[in-house]
């Protein structure tokens, strides 16, 4: 079974892009893997199958980004880019 997570992004006032990862969503797997990319090569995904160090294996054609008003956890775990480095938000939001 997959461990799905969503990737927030605030991408303005009272916005944020939530992109889809569909697998290895987990904790020790995604902080790791996330370290290699920034907000914007993550946005650029748009969809994304499985978060690498070394690729972002994307869905094509790729979904467009859920936008929220706030991170929300709606999957097992979320994580946000916060003071230059991406974080495990999942207990922290919505």
């Amino acid at each position: 079974m997959s461990t799905r997570a969503q990737i927030a992004i605030e991408t303005g006032p009272d916005e944020w892009a939530h992109v889809y990862c569909h697998f290895d969503g987990y904790p020790a797997h995604m902080l790791p893997a996330l370290a290699a990319w920034t907000p914007e090569d993550i946005l650029a995904a748009r969809e994304i199958r499985q978060v690498r160090a070394d690729k972002l294996d994307c869905f094509d054609p790729p979904r467009a980004p859920r936008i929220l008003p706030r991170p929300t956890c709606e999957l097992s775990h979320l994580y946000i880019w916060q003071y230059s480095g991406w974080v495990d938000f999942t207990d922290h939001a919505e």
